[in-house]
C-alpha cells in the first residue's frame, strides 16, 4: 500500500514502534544502513511486540542502493525544514514517505534537490520537531485517509457486554 522508509535511524524503539504502524497499516518498511541498533536488537522486537511476522521489511546498504532498487517511485520527503504542509499532497498507493534519523533529520543537499516533495507537521516555532514514530504515525494515516482507509477494519464492538 504504502511505503515507510527509515534512512539511518538511531532509537531501536522508535524503530519498533514504526514496524507496529507499518504491520497495522499494511505499509511496508524500507531501513537503510548504517542502523543505530542491531535489526535483532531486543528492544526493537519488543517495541513491534507480536506484529514482526506480519511485517514487510526490506534493508538498504546506503541511500543509493535504495533509489537504484526503487527507481520511479513517488517520494515525500518528511522534514522540517519544508515548505507545504504534510495535508497538502494528494497521496496515491505506493507512495513512499522517506524520514531521517532522529538527531538530524535527512541531508540538506537531498532535500534541496527535491523541495517540491518535502512536506511536514506544523508544530509550534520554538519547539524542535515530534518524535520520529509518531511522526510516522501521522503521516501514514493522513495518506489512509486520503484513499479512503481502503482494506482497513473501520469498525469495532465490544466484547463480553450483552448488546
Amino acid at each position: 500500500m504504502f511505503n515507510i522508509v527509515l534512512v539511518e535511524p538511531e532509537i531501536p524503539a522508535n524503530t519498533g514502534n514504526i514496524s507496529r504502524t507499518c504491520a497495522v497499516t499494511g505499509a511496508a518498511l524500507h531501513l537503510i544502513k548504517p542502523l543505530g541498533f542491531d535489526i535483532s536488537d531486543r528492544q526493537l522486537k519488543r517495541a513491534g511486540l507480536d506484529y514482526w511476522q506480519y511485517l514487510n521489511v526490506t534493508l538498504y546498504e546506503n541511500i543509493e542502493e535504495f533509489f537504484e532498487k526503487n527507481a520511479g517511485g513517488r517520494f515525500f520527503f518528511c522534514t522540517t525544514k519544508a515548505k507545504k504542509a504534510y495535508t497538502d499532497p494528494e497521496y496515491r498507493e505506493g507512495d513512499y514517505f522517506i524520514f531521517g534519523k532522529e538527531t538530524k533529520g535527512l541531508p540538506e543537499p537531498l532535500l534541496a534537490e527535491n523541495m517540491d516533495a518535502c512536506i511536514r507537521i506544523p508544530m509550534l516555532p520554538t519547539l524542535r520537531s515530534l518524535n520520529l514514530s509518531n511522526s510516522v504515525a501521522i503521516v501514514t494515516y493522513e495518506a489512509l485517509r486520503q484513499i479512503g482507509f481502503e482494506n482497513m477494519q473501520m469498525t469495532g464492538s465490544l466484547h463480553n457486554i450483552a448488546e
